[in-house]
């Protein structure tokens, strides 16, 4: 097996953890805006918790897209063409994030902030469950044929795993996000989602928690992955006991590090399929049999290695900048504004 295929199946692992926990909270906060906030200021700090880092969050899932595509081009056409409708949707679902989240404030009027806050809450839901469900699928495997083509239906994705796989980002981002805002705001938001992690915390990560058993006992497990379900145990328990006792980073810490063991376990657990076939195990994509040439990975390698921490001290210098928190002083009173470009005129 080329050993740079296996570095890059452990960098893709890694990139899709990133976009889990980075992105987890921000379509947490989304959740909770429709779901905990009692009034138009507490969206409001909702929403400023994440707006500095949202859309850099989201970078992760299309560097994870982008080197799917590069480094295991067959992976990235069967999983690609079997799950377009749920790719599709969750699509749509960013897409409805993002302008809601550009829009809401634009007008000082209750009904537009009413539905853009909607429209966030339900993209938000929507991109957690899909994209939960098409990495379950991932894991678990579709019924592919020796080509690596789908049988089937459009929805035969749509299996138990799949469903299994959605409820887990959708409990995990409420958790993650829960903490997040807990940790990031103060006032009201602060109080209510401190103790929505507390009570609700291990409900949602359960869904997740059964995901990672299922891969072990569908592939049968390896040393490493079940040390790692041990460890996500271990995180969970840790993030829990700390939310409960109001230590707020340490929540937010041990939640976090439940999706990285949880989901290394997972990845740790398939290798070395990387798109099980459940219609007959030779039928399953590889590392080995998926993987672009060793020059495409080797050209990959040299330019992540340039270009990837460049923009993780980015992204972490954005989280220093706007690390304090933010609480209903700082937010102003809505009001209706003339554009600059009008005010010229």
């Amino acid at each position: 097996m080329e050993p740079l295929a296996i570095v890059w199946f452990i960098a893709i692992g890694l990139l899709w953890i990133g976009f889990l926990v980075l992105e987890g909270f921000d379509l947490g906060v989304g959740m909770h805006m429709i779901l905990r906030a009692k009034d138009d200021k507490d969206r409001r700090v909702m929403l400023n918790t994440i707006g500095p880092v949202w859309d850099g969050n989201e970078v992760w899932l299309i560097t994870a897209g982008a080197a799917l595509f590069a480094a295991f081009p067959m992976w990235y056409a069967s999983l690609f063409s079997a799950l377009y409708v749920p790719l599709t949707i969750a699509l749509l679902g960013l897409i409805l994030r993002a302008v809601s989240i550009e829009y809401r404030g634009k007008v000082a009027d209750p009904r537009w902030a009413r539905f853009w806050t909607w429209t966030l809450g339900i993209g938000s839901a929507v991109v957690a469950f899909c994209v939960g469900a098409a990495l379950a699928i991932t894991s678990t495997g579709l019924p592919l044929d020796e080509y690596g083509d789908r049988v089937g239906h459009p929805f035969v994705w749509l299996t138990v795993p799949a469903v299994i796989g959605g409820l887990a980002l959708v409990g995990f981002a409420l958790t993650h996000g829960a903490t997040f805002l807990a940790l990031k705001s103060d006032g009201p938001v602060r109080e209510r989602a401190a103790a929505f992690a507390a009570t609700w915390g291990p409900l949602g990560l359960l869904p997740a928690a059964v995901w990672a058993l299922w891969v072990q006992f569908q592939h049968g497990g390896n040393i490493l992955s079940w040390a790692l379900v041990v460890l996500a145990v271990a995180a969970a328990a840790f993030g829990w006991w700390n939310a409960r006792a109001r230590r707020e980073g340490f929540a937010f810490t041990g939640y976090a590090a439940f999706m990285v063991f949880g989901a290394g376990s997972i990845f740790a657990g398939m290798f070395p399929y990387v798109l099980p076939s459940t219609l007959d195990p030779a039928h399953g994509l590889t590392v080995a049999n998926a993987s672009n040439s060793p020059y495409t990975l080797g050209v990959m390698t040299v330019v992540a290695a340039i270009g990837l921490p460049i923009v993780i001290a980015y992204q972490a210098w954005s989280y220093w900048v706007f690390r304090k928190r933010v609480g209903p002083g700082a937010i102003p009173e809505a009001h209706s504004f003339v554009p600059a470009i009008l005010r010229a005129k």
